[in-house]
C-alpha cells in the first residue's frame, strides 16, 4: 500500500493499474449477446 504522507508519484503499469490482462474476449461477448437478444425479440415477435 502507498504511503499517503508521501511526495512521490506513484507510476504503474498499465497490467498493474488495471487489475489484469485485457483479452479482448469482452467484445465477442457483447456482439454474441446482442445476436442472441435479437434473435429472441424476433422469435417472441413472431409466437405472439
Amino acid at each position: 500500500m502507498a504511503d499517503p504522507h508521501s511526495d512521490r508519484p506513484i507510476h504503474l503499469d498499465t497490467d498493474d493499474a488495471r487489475g489484469g490482462a485485457t483479452t479482448h474476449v469482452t467484445r465477442y461477448v457483447l456482439a454474441a449477446s446482442l445476436v442472441l437478444v435479437i434473435v429472441a425479440f424476433i422469435a417472441i415477435y413472431y409466437i405472439y
